[in-house]
């Protein structure tokens, strides 16, 4: 049906008065944050235990999402569905955790109950609700207020503007903490290891080929003996890594090197040490370097391997960029 159409105008007419109902919404918010977001930025900086987040239907939905996004932004949070809390699960609330309920008409039945057998057990009480008067505001210890919201609903029963409200004001009070505690983009890929920020931050150390893997010939070996070590190093790294007799690195050869040599019809003598062929002042890098800044220098001289070198200069790994492509960075 083309947009042109006019029961397709209908419709789009339509989505579009919910998304303005839904923005007018969350822009409102604005004005309610006050003494009460500030406080419950204080009490879950405070706690000493976990977050636990509770609500049921819609709201439970986006307490699931409130209590990911603290965990993985440095708050620990789990998500307590409050029927299951009821019947045993209250056993995972401690003294020294706050229990964050959600709840727009603040009289969720399930969800008011918790705040019992949670205080006897020692939590605190935070409450989100759109109704400062309703029960939940008033036996919580601090409340996030929504406000009256006019659901987006054409019959305003469907939860819709209501729970945009809460996880719009949910992220406000996540980000603000992750702010105060200096939440920064590696702790944050240290909790999103499989994410494409999690991989760039992670450390030389975490990818580099090291121990048995690693490639090590002495200064004065055969260029024969550098290619059989480059063989039958597990993993056929393409490269090996030349010491002088302090250990410390003097050059690399690499398979393209060797590839380079045949193609130039230079005569090669297999026999002659790798010395005579080898790249001496070879681009390097520390294990403790992100393995954004290793790709970086990979990409930037057009080179397939860098040795891992420590403060003293000697190799302690070797970073193939096959080994980025295996972390899919």
């Amino acid at each position: 049906m083309p947009a042109s159409d006019p029961k397709s105008k209908q419709r789009l007419s339509r989505a579009a008065e919910v998304i303005r109902l839904e923005a007018t919404t969350i822009a409102g918010l604005e004005e309610r944050l006050g003494d009460g977001f500030l406080r419950a930025v204080d009490m879950v900086l405070g706690c000493e235990g976990l977050v636990v987040v509770a609500g049921v239907g819609k709201a439970g939905l986006v307490g699931q999402k409130i209590s990911a996004t603290l965990a993985s932004t440095g708050t620990p949070s789990l998500f307590l569905h409050p029927t299951e809390a009821l019947h045993g699960d209250l056993g995972r609330i401690r003294a020294r955790d706050l229990l964050f309920l959600i709840s727009n008409s603040g009289e969720s039945g399930e969800t008011s109950a918790l705040i019992g057998p949670a205080r006897k057990l020692g939590a605190s009480i935070l409450a989100m609700t759109g109704d400062t008067s309703s029960t939940l505001a008033r036996l919580a210890d601090c409340v996030l207020d929504i406000g009256p919201v006019e659901e987006a609903c054409p019959m305003k029963l469907a939860p819709t503007a209501s729970t945009s409200a809460m996880l719009a004001l949910g992220d406000a009070l996540a980000m603000v903490v992750l702010q105060e505690r200096s939440f920064g983009r590696e702790d944050y890929a240290l909790f999103h290891p499989a994410g494409s920020l999690g991989r760039k931050l992670m450390r030389v150390a975490e990818v580099m080929r090291k121990g048995e893997q690693l490639p090590i010939a002495k200064s004065g070996a055969s260029l024969k003996d550098v290619v059989l070590v480059m063989n039958r190093t597990p993993g056929r790294p393409g490269a090996a890594l030349v010491v002088d007799a302090k250990g410390k690195l003097a050059g690399i050869f690499t398979h393209g090197d060797l590839a380079r040599l045949l193609e130039d019809g230079r005569p090669l003598d297999m026999h002659a040490p790798v010395d005579e062929y080898m790249g001496k002042n070879p681009k390097t890098i520390r294990s403790d370097r992100l393995v954004e800044e290793a790709q970086h220098v990979l990409a930037e001289h057009r080179i397939d391997q860098i040795p891992v070198i420590d403060a003293e200069r000697r190799p302690v790994g070797l970073l193939d960029v096959q080994d980025l492509l295996d972390v899919r960075l």
